[in-house]
């Protein structure tokens, strides 16, 4: 493997699953340290198996590892029980490459994928040996920069950042390098480093902004110190798919991780327009690779890897329009290497029953789809595009095909959402197992087996529902209690199984979400106090959180419980993502009226990331009864 391992073998046979610090993987960078100006120490704030199924971080590391002047290297938060022991040795936290201290690099980049990560981010920045808070550190440690869709609301974590990279890395980091560069040939601090990147678009520094904020809690003021600062922060966005980069070797993992295969990103955004998701309003516009550049990678990977399975992904992939293209050119070539193809984020809507008879040729196992929603007065409100028919049609398809499991996805806890609405999650599962059992016998495969989980509903920034409070906690489980009941009156009750998510953590996300910079205490006293892992249930310690709220003030009702009114400065206000809060706003008052808006495909909203001029917006479609 090259380097000295960092960790003796007497502590490696210690810990649990000892590959997760070894490195030396398959496809792993190996380079000449003296021939290297720029170190970046990547990480992703959790545990090797999770952060090794990323794609944002494959696809960085490939990008930074084609420049001969820059060595990226990988870092994850260690397991609790390595944790205990660097603590108590005193090891500093390192890299897998090299297995050099993660403090001797010149960035830490740290990848926001949910908010539950944060304790974990403060956990790597205290074993590595950097000042927690950005305003304590010298020239002698890394810049850290934050990256991920939590960037698009960094408040609650802004003061442990330097800088955050908002929106898609592969367009300015090479800008940024060079500047860092640049400024330390002329001699320059970290401080002149820092506003210089501040000009880059999408580049916000935590630093060159004040907060005041009113009696009432909420913010009066969030303005740059100076006037070279920009005062709105406009994501970067990648214009063509197949002109940027994409890894051709991913790595290859040790031991199983979550997702353990080849990764194929279909396209970015979603033309749907759900009023709950983030990431369908956040990764606007809508953006396909073309069907051609995705079999050259395809192929690429799968011989580069030896994987048995491929995902193609995407927050939509059935709205592919290559869709059916791609899936016959790779279906023959995955069954001649005995490679499963795994289609996640199917729409029942828009599903091609002969797309899925090719995919389960290859690869028999359950399908999952998302009506969000139990009621079409409930769907309309979240705008979800479909109706009980669509539904039921589809799941009749699917069934037809051969499926005989089916995993259904709700949230409970939905703006204006009823005991009737909640009650329909139950009866549309017993409807769909009805479609099962209405087909005869001899086409059937045995039980049918539905299963319905919820999650609890969390309010998220740039989306309509951004004004809208969340429910309590103990109305939700109010709800859920009602939902498991009335699951088991269903007459196919047999063939249901219920599931749902936890809401005490549920809780904490939604006042990260939408919280402020106020927050950061609330995190780093968790954390001194044992909190990391909370995205993990064996290891969220509820009653801490809890204990703190009522410490320092942190109010759920004023995060979480309250809606806000549309001239409130939100915490977000200053990152522009191109749509609209004037759209947004109109979303929001349709979705109190169950108006539905039809989706980017039919008809352009004027959302406002037009203002990129790429993808789906540069297409002809009707706009107020008129071509665009």
């Amino acid at each position: 493997m090259g380097a000295k391992l960092a960790l003796s073998e007497d502590i490696l046979l210690t810990v649990e699953k000892p590959a997760r610090y070894i490195g030396g993987e398959i496809n792993m960078a190996i380079k000449d340290l003296s021939k290297i100006d720029i170190r970046f120490a990547m990480c992703f704030p959790d545990v090797y198996e999770v952060g090794m199924s990323h794609l944002g971080i494959q696809i960085l590391y490939d990008m930074f590892n084609r420049r001969e002047d820059t060595y990226c290297e990988r870092v994850y938060s260690p397991w609790t029980d390595l944790d205990a022991i660097m603590r108590e040795r005193h090891i500093p936290l390192f890299t897998l490459e090299t297995q050099s201290p993660v403090k001797d690099f010149d960035f830490l980049g740290i990848t926001l994928q949910y908010e539950m990560c944060y304790t974990n981010v403060l956990q790597v920045l205290d074993l590595a040996g950097i000042p927690l808070h950005a305003e304590d550190r010298t020239e002698d440690d890394p810049i850290v920069v934050g990256g991920g869709p939590c960037t698009y609301n960094p408040e609650p974590i802004a003061e442990f950042f330097d800088f955050f990279y908002i929106g898609e890395g592969e367009t300015a980091y090479d800008e940024i390098l060079d500047l860092y560069k640049a400024n330390k040939k002329r001699g320059g601090t970290r401080k002149d480093f820092l506003r210089q990147v501040s000009h880059i678009q999408g580049m916000y520094v935590p630093s060159l902004y004040e907060v005041t904020y009113k009696e009432d809690g909420t913010i009066a003021s969030f303005t740059p110190i100076a006037d070279d600062v920009p005062a709105k922060v406009l994501k970067q966005v990648v214009t063509d798919l197949d002109a940027c980069v994409y890894p051709e070797k991913q790595l290859l993992p040790f031991l199983k991780v979550v997702q353990d295969r080849v990764v194929l990103e279909l396209q970015r955004g979603c033309t749907r327009g759900c009023r709950f998701c983030q990431a369908g309003m956040i990764y606007r516009p809508t953006r396909e690779r073309s069907v051609g550049h995705l079999c050259d990678i395809a192929r690429s990977l799968l011989d580069t890897t030896g994987q048995d399975e491929m995902n193609l992904s995407s927050l939509s992939s059935s709205d592919f329009s290559g869709l059916p293209e791609l899936v016959y050119t790779m279906i023959d070539e995955c069954r001649e290497r005995h490679v499963s193809l795994s289609l996640p984020s199917l729409r029942i809507d828009s599903f091609a029953v002969d797309v899925m008879q090719k995919v389960q040729d290859v690869n028999r196992s359950s399908i999952t789809f998302a009506p969000e929603a139990g009621t079409q007065r409930m769907r309309n409100v979240i705008n979800k595009g479909l109706t009980e028919e669509d539904i039921l049609s589809g799941a009749s398809k699917a069934f037809a095909a051969g499926w005989n499991k089916v995993k259904l996805y709700f949230m409970l806890g939905l703006p204006t959402e009823t005991e009737t609405d909640v009650a329909g999650i139950a009866e549309l599962g017993n409807a769909i197992a009805r479609e099962y059992y209405a087909m005869p016998k001899e086409l059937r495969h045995g039980k049918a087996n539905v299963t319905i989980s919820t999650s609890y509903f969390i309010a998220k920034p740039f989306t309509p529902f951004q004004w809208m409070p969340m429910i309590s906690k103990d109305v939700f489980l109010t709800r859920q209690r009602l939902l498991k009941a009335t699951v088991q009156e269903q007459r196919n009750a047999k063939s249901l199984v219920y599931h749902w998510h936890d809401a005490e953590t549920s809780e904490l996300e939604g006042i990260f979400a939408r919280g402020d910079r106020r927050l950061s205490e609330f995190i780093e006293k968790a954390y001194r106090r044992g909190c990391i892992y909370d995205a993990w249930t064996e290891h969220f310690k509820y009653d801490i959180w809890k204990e703190l709220m009522v410490e320092l003030g942190v109010s759920v009702e004023f995060y979480n419980l309250r809606e806000r009114p549309y001239d409130e400065i939100l915490p977000w206000d200053h990152i522009d993502i191109g749509v609209k809060r004037e759209f947004l706003y109109r979303e929001y008052e349709k979705a109190k009226k169950e108006i539905v808006t039809p989706n980017c495909m039919k008809q352009c909203s004027g959302c406002g990331a037009a203002v990129f001029g790429c993808g789906i917006c540069v297409k002809p479609r009707q706009k107020d009864g008129g071509e665009v």
